[in-house]
């Protein structure tokens, strides 16, 4: 069974990709309705945008909270500590 896994940052996360989801769903509108490439580029580009600001969000709490507490607390290595902080980096 998973462990779960909440931080206070995460109610806010989930609020920007819905928003970012509702906007996906407008812009798969806006190819029906045959809108400029131009138009759909920039939409896109908005929606890819609220996605990756909520994946730094996400990594950035990772970061400040969960690496913070494995360094002060006791139950995880120095090198696992580094290990996650590796594994995470390379989504920024």
């Amino acid at each position: 069974m998973a462990k779960i896994h909440v931080h206070e940052t995460h109610s806010n996360i989930v609020k920007r990709l819905r928003r970012a989801e509702g906007h996906l769903r407008r812009v798969i509108g806006m190819f029906d309705e045959g809108r400029s490439c131009l138009d759909l580029a920039q939409q896109l580009h908005a929606v890819e945008k609220a996605v990756g600001e909520a994946k730094r969000t996400l990594i950035h709490d990772h970061v400040d909270h969960c690496l913070d507490l494995a360094v002060s607390g006791p139950g995880k290595s120095t090198r696992t500590v580094v290990d996650e902080f590796k594994a995470i980096s390379k989504y920024l």
